[in-house]
């Protein structure tokens, strides 16, 4: 007890502070909690629902669940960038945490097709509109910083760049701008224009200030890439960009158009096409594909029920 009391001392003394200030507050702070320590009450207290139909909380709790995951995955990935030389084992322990973090996400996503009502569901989401999960911004930021600007260009708009494209027109031609613009009349939709108004510098600025910088630069740079990374990579590339649009595609067919609706999403997209990887055609390391699988990449993807998702 003595000697951690003594470090005690030691630690404010090197600060240069005095020790007796610090033990005099400690002997009357209140003693931590569970609910002060995880803000439990905020937390609870953080569901507005727009309408009187119970399953809306359910929505909007699995959404914000949703961004908690993100932000740890954020978290991983924001400490891999700041790596100025990552090992090998290193980045093994983070793709496992980042694999770990999408696949709760996947099989997680079920409560949004069985957690909900249909009939309430299709009523309450009009109240919705503008709002859309394409303005998740931390989806976004993860892509920023797993991957260069050039995999995240829109495949509708190939070789539409110039031959020194600089870093705004790169940007301008990011793939999920195709979901919020009218690429022949120049015209944003609504819930682009607050997205950007929202987000848009955040998230040029994150771009900026990591190129070069990104988990792939990370793992280009490496002398040798392993094995057992190289199939993490290819494992969390598959999960993030095939798997996880389609267990959105499938519960968007189940709520949009089961029964031939076709019902337009609360954003206004195209979200058929928006969804499915197959025209998106993402990919955050695409040196790690065969030409086979680039060219088939979001197709012959079996699906359990309910929208899990098996390998091919």
């Amino acid at each position: 007890m003595d000697s951690t009391l003594n470090k005690i001392v030691e630690k404010y003394r090197e600060l240069g502070e005095d020790p007796e200030t610090y033990l005099k507050g400690l002997l009357h702070a209140k003693p931590i909690t569970y609910w002060d320590y995880i803000e439990v009450d905020t937390l609870l207290s953080l569901q507005k629902p727009r309408t009187h139909f119970k399953d809306e909380s359910v929505f909007i709790m699995y959404h914000q669940v949703t961004e908690l995951f993100l932000k740890m995955m954020l978290h991983e990935l924001e400490q891999i960038v700041l790596e100025k030389e990552p090992s090998a084992n290193y980045l093994e322990i983070k793709l496992d945490r980042l694999i770990k973090y999408t696949s709760l996400l996947i099989n997680s996503f079920d409560i949004m097709r069985t957690g909900m009502d249909y009939e309430d569901y299709n009523t309450f989401r009009y109240t919705l509109t503008p709002a859309s999960g394409f303005q998740c911004a931390q989806f976004r930021l993860i892509e920023l910083h797993c991957t260069s600007l050039l995999n995240l260009e829109s495949k509708s708009y190939t070789n539409q760049l110039s031959t020194k494209a600089d870093f705004m027109e790169c940007f301008d031609h990011i793939y999920w701008k195709d979901a919020g613009i009218d690429r022949k009349t120049g015209e944003k939709s609504l819930t682009l224009q607050l997205f950007e108004e929202k987000y848009l510098q955040k998230l040029t600025d994150t771009a900026l200030t990591l190129r070069g910088n990104t988990l792939e630069n990370k793992i280009k740079a490496l002398p040798h890439l392993p094995d057992p990374l190289k199939h993490k990579l290819r494992r969390f590339d598959h999960l993030y960009n095939v798997e996880w649009p389609l267990v959105h595609l499938h519960t968007a067919e189940h709520y949009l158009n089961s029964k031939g609706e076709n019902k337009a999403a609360t954003g206004g997209s195209e979200w058929k096409k928006y969804l499915h990887p197959k025209y998106q055609q993402r990919k955050f390391f695409p040196t790690l594909w065969t030409k086979h699988e680039l060219k088939n990449w979001g197709t012959n993807v079996k699906t359990k029920c309910h929208g899990s998702i098996e390998h091919p």
